[in-house]
């Protein structure tokens, strides 16, 4: 009787091939969580930058104007989503720079300097506005958060800080507008960025 002897030839079990393709399917999930937190922590502290720079020129703003940007006295306690701050802090400026015969109102003097040259909708590389590829900037913009979302602006009595409120809605979207120093910590305030 004859056998055959089989040589041992090298290769892989079924069992080898499945604990390989585990082990990468579990590395790669770990790649691309660790991918979408640092996507997401990069976006926070893109907000925080842009908040403060907001907020030095809407500070910057107030120095030469006397009063901070917005026309009413106090916003509502929802905070503006408003294309005043791209008015006061960019466009005003822009205009005055190309038109500087325009006329003002005593009762709203109009700025005569750009603040924030960063929100050019012609060259903006930070994304904080449409971009626009026209001669002139649209005199009406929302400026947006790195999540796509207004910011939000309030003044007066119904802000947190004495001066004013500058926000993100983070991105979730959703914040709780009426934040005292009270409830600042409240689950729907935790993800937004803001300077209060």
């Amino acid at each position: 009787m004859k056998t055959n002897a089989r040589r041992g030839l090298a290769a892989f079990t079924l069992i080898e091939l499945m604990a390989v393709i585990t082990i990468i399917i579990i590395l790669a999930g770990l790649v691309v969580g660790g991918m979408g937190f640092v996507s997401e922590r990069q976006a926070r502290e893109k907000a925080r930058v842009q908040i403060a720079l907001l907020s030095k020129a809407i500070e910057d703003y107030k120095l030469d104007m006397g009063k901070y940007p917005g026309l009413a006295n106090d916003s509502p306690a929802t905070g503006l989503i408003t294309p005043e701050l791209y008015d006061r802090l960019f466009f005003q400026g822009w205009e005055f720079t190309n038109n500087p015969g325009r006329p003002d109102t005593p009762a709203d003097p109009k700025a005569t300097k750009i603040y924030l040259p960063d929100l050019d909708p012609t060259s903006s590389k930070q994304g904080w506005v449409t971009p626009s590829t026209a001669a002139n900037p649209p005199p009406s913009q929302v400026i947006r958060d790195p999540w796509g979302k207004p910011y939000r602006y309030r003044k007066g009595v119904n802000a947190v800080n004495p001066d004013f409120d500058l926000w993100s809605e983070g991105k979730d979207g959703r914040t709780r507008t009426t934040a005292s120093a009270a409830d600042m910590n409240h689950a729907d305030m935790r993800d937004d960025v803001k300077n209060f």
